[in-house]
């Protein structure tokens, strides 16, 4: 779930950042898509200690 979580706000988090700096619709998916498998490999990273520690 919080993998899910992560990559989902790093979508949204990329088009946004996209849009404010004046991307085209292609740009709003490239940010999208990277900050998307940004924050999905952060998630990973995240669920892996929590399972440790739990």
């Amino acid at each position: 779930m919080i993998i899910l979580s992560a990559a989902v706000f790093g979508i949204l988090l990329g088009v946004r950042t996209a849009r404010q700096r004046g991307g085209r619709p292609i740009d709003q998916w490239h940010y999208g898509a990277a900050f998307g498998i940004a924050f999905a490999v952060i998630g990973v990273i995240v669920t892996v200690i929590v399972s440790r520690v739990t």
